[in-house]
C-alpha cells in the first residue's frame, strides 16, 4: 500500500494506479450489494474516487496494523456509507477480501452501518448525521496535543450540512486552528426524502465554509485527476486552518443504468442485474483505460 512519503509523483502513472484502485473499490461494493440484494451502493460508486485517493494515495496506513498510532484517521461520519468504506479497506488490505461474502450477515465484521467495535480500520460508529465533524475536531486537537503529526479526514454527506452540530464544529475547528483536519463532503444531491437542496438549501456552500475560516476547494468528485490535485493542495496548505474539499459526485458512477435512476439513495435491483452492473462497470473501466 502506498504511503504519503511514497506518493510524491502525481503524474500519469500515479493517476492510472489510483484509477485501478477506484475501479476495484466499486467492484467490491457491487459484490457486497449482491450478497444482500440491496444497499447504499449508489453512494459507494459515487464516492469511490475519493476513497481510492484517500487510502491508496494520500493517507499513511499500515495494512497489518489498523490501530497503529501514527496512522492518519479516516472518520466515516455518514455511517450508511459503510459498504463504500469496507470496499476501500479491502482494497487497502486492512480487511481480507474473503470477508466480503459475509457483508451484512450475523456475526460479520461488516455490518450494514459502520460500527467501530466490529470492523478493523473503522475509527468511529457513524450514522447519526452531524456527529463525525465534532468527533474529528476533538481527535485533531488530541493528536496535536500529543505531538502526533497524523491527519484527520472526516468523510461526510451533504445531508449533514443540515445539522447545527456540523457548523458548531466548523466554527470550533477554525477557532482552534486545526490545520491537521480535512473535511471531505459528498455533494451527491440526494437524501432519503429527496433532493438535498430542496430539503434545506445550503448554497452558496463554498462561501459559507470560507466565512467560517476554512480553506475551501470545490471539485468534480468523479474527475480523479481533480480529486488527487485537491488532496495535494489541502495537505500542502501552510496556514494553520482546517481544510474542506467539496466534491460534486454522481451516485451510481460507472454503471450507466444506475447513474440514470431517479433515486439512488438505497438501491434494490433484480438478482440478475448485479452481474450486469459489474459487467457495465468493467466495460466502463476498460474503455477509459484503453
Amino acid at each position: 500500500m502506498t504511503t504519503r512519503s511514497q506518493a510524491a509523483d502525481a503524474g500519469a502513472a500515479s493517476l492510472h494506479r489510483v484509477a485501478r484502485h477506484a475501479w476495484r473499490i466499486r467492484r467490491f461494493a457491487l459484490r457486497m450489494g449482491e450478497v444482500q440484494g440491496q444497499g447504499y451502493v449508489g453512494q459507494a460508486l459515487g464516492w469511490a474516487d475519493v476513497l481510492a485517493t484517500a487510502y491508496c494515495y494520500a493517507m499513511n496506513v499500515r495494512p497489518g496494523e489498523p490501530s497503529w498510532e501514527g496512522r492518519d484517521r479516516f472518520l466515516l461520519s455518514h455511517g450508511h456509507y459503510a459498504i463504500a468504506l469496507y470496499a476501500a479497506l479491502i482494497e487497502a488490505q486492512i480487511i481480507p477480501e474473503s470477508e466480503l461474502e459475509t457483508y451484512g450477515s450475523d456475526d460479520s465484521r461488516l455490518p450494514m452501518s459502520g460500527m467501530a467495535s466490529y470492523t478493523p480500520g473503522m475509527e468511529i460508529s457513524g450514522g447519526s448525521l452531524g456527529q463525525g465533524l465534532p468527533i474529528g475536531v476533538g481527535m485533531a486537537l488530541g493528536l496535536r496535543m500529543k505531538g502526533n503529526p497524523a491527519w484527520v479526514f472526516n468523510s461526510m454527506s451533504d445531508g449533514e450540512l443540515n445539522e447545527g452540530s456540523t457548523w458548531e464544529a466548523a466554527m470550533s475547528a477554525a477557532h482552534h486552528e486545526l490545520g491537521n483536519l480535512i473535511a471531505l463532503v459528498d455533494l451527491n444531491q440526494q437524501q432519503a426524502d429527496g433532493n438535498s437542496r430542496e430539503i434545506l438549501d445550503f448554497e452558496p456552500l463554498a462561501d459559507k465554509w470560507q466565512a467560517f475560516g476554512w480553506h475551501v476547494q470545490r471539485v468534480d468528485g468523479n474527475d480523479l485527476a481533480a480529486v488527487i490535485a485537491a488532496f495535494d493542495q489541502a495537505m500542502a496548505v501552510k496556514a494553520a486552518q482546517p481544510r474542506v474539499i467539496l466534491f460534486d459526485t454522481l451516485m451510481g458512477k460507472g454503471v450507466d443504468f444506475l447513474e440514470t435512476r431517479e433515486k439512488n439513495h438505497f438501491i434494490r435491483v433484480e438478482p440478475e442485474e448485479w452481474q450486469a452492473a459489474i459487467k457495465a462497470l468493467d466495460a466502463h473501466y476498460e474503455s477509459r483505460s484503453a
